[in-house]
């Protein structure tokens, strides 16, 4: 199987290092991918939002597959463009993927679905804005309506800062506050089939004790040992089979990824948000886990055969990714220095090194390209074991200025 993966971040190398394992896959390729991706996979230069060229690219490898990782090709489209031109493709439509692309849409059709999710108003003005902050009372939950690169999303306490979070964007979804830890599950679907993952937990504020701004993702583990009994089971029968179902009613199928963020609150399990497409970083502990062959899980999707598929299997033992990003990340991040030490990180082999923003200049050196630099991965017996040896993976490596937080999965790891 020719595979063709569309991205340059740390889930594009995740995907593609796990696609590298499969032995049905015969010949990898990325685009635009990073200086990580160039080392499983022969990357191409592309604009990933432009679907002619995306598909002519496919069209041109004799590609058997193309995986789309990041949401904004999937909302400009790009898969369209590739399902047009023949080639199986996986990652769902630009209007299935709405449900990620508008928070209003989304929660359109978690009523429609019955699916458990946190009231909410959606607001176009400044009075409409203040009306909701003060129907709902603090802590303040401001959602742009569009894509906004897991930035979009604003908690606070301040009505202020919540106003001006809701006055910078064109459409807002105000919502109450959901209590209780968050859980990402993602489940792959052919649009009526839902095969659901491993679930995960991400760590979104930039310090350490969830401090500090927002941002794409600062680490993640799997599996959670504190998660009640039958989570996935409840949440594939209360949240994706009612939405993969009720998408098909419209006639908007959904094939591809589906992320479902979840608060288990102290009334029950409640979706935060859906997302199109793997999350990153929990990306990297998943598939870190996932035993099963991933190429044909995914061509499975593609082509509306996932009810034939044997049930996934998984590695019993745990995997903790920690990233590590550039100085200055999330406001202003720097960027074009010299990353040393990859090759020291994975050398004992408990560990492997993920590329998100990186770059190989002229003379073959790493270099910083982006907020988030590297996604550093490790895998273990228990939790206790791959958070120490991603640790210890982390120390090897030097990036000037380079910042990452020190407790990711350590309460879970100590519980």
């Amino acid at each position: 199987m020719k595979v063709l993966v569309i991205g340059g971040g740390a889930r594009e190398h995740a995907l593609c290092r796990s696609l590298s394992q499969d032995p049905a896959v015969t010949e990898l390729h990325c685009a635009p991918g990073n200086a990580g991706t160039a080392q499983v996979a022969t990357v191409h230069p592309v604009d990933q939002l432009d679907g002619a060229q995306v598909a002519a690219l496919a069209v041109r490898l004799g590609a058997d597959l193309v995986v789309v990782g990041p949401e904004a090709p999937l909302v400009a489209g790009v898969a369209d463009a590739v399902r047009a031109a023949g080639v199986p493709v996986f990652g769902p439509s630009a209007a299935a993927a709405e449900l990620e692309g508008s928070k209003a849409f989304a929660k359109d059709v978690m009523a429609a679905a019955g699916v458990p999710t946190a009231r909410s108003y959606v607001c176009t003005t400044a009075a409409e804005a203040a009306e909701a902050l003060d129907a709902f009372g603090a802590p303040y939950v401001v959602k742009d309506d569009g894509l906004a690169a897991g930035k979009g999303v604003v908690v606070t306490s301040d009505r202020e800062a919540a106003l001006a979070h809701a006055a910078a964007c064109e459409r807002v979804v105000i919502e109450e506050y959901l209590d209780g830890p968050e859980v990402s599950l993602f489940a792959i679907t052919d649009g009526t089939t839902v095969v659901p993952l491993q679930p995960a937990q991400d760590f979104k504020r930039a310090l350490d004790g969830d401090e500090g701004p927002n941002t794409g993702g600062m680490g993640a583990y799997s599996p959670l040992p504190w998660a009640p009994e039958g989570l996935v089971e409840e949440v594939l029968e209360t949240v994706l089979q009612p939405t993969v179902d009720e998408l098909r009613r419209r006639g908007t199928e959904f094939s591809g990824l589906l992320y479902a963020g979840l608060a288990l609150t102290s009334r029950g399990t409640r979706v935060i948000e859906f997302n199109a497409r793997f999350g990153d970083p929990e990306t990297q502990v998943v598939l870190a886990r996932l035993r099963t062959p991933l190429a044909g899980v995914l061509l499975a999707s593609a082509t509306g055969t996932l009810d034939q598929l044997e049930p996934l299997r998984w590695d019993e033992g745990a995997a903790v990714t920690v990233v590590v990003a550039s100085e200055g990340y999330p406001a202003d991040p720097r960027t074009g220095d010299p990353i040393e030490g990859l090759a020291e990180a994975e050398a004992d082999g408990t560990a492997f090194v993920l590329h998100a923003g990186t770059k190989a200049d002229e003379d073959g050196r790493v270099l910083s390209a982006g907020g988030r630099v590297l996604s550093v991965t490790a895998t273990g017996a228990d939790l206790a074991e791959a958070r120490e040896r991603a640790y210890a993976a982390v120390d090897r490596i030097s990036l000037k200025g380079g910042q990452h937080r020190t407790d990711i999965a350590l309460k879970a790891a100590t519980a």
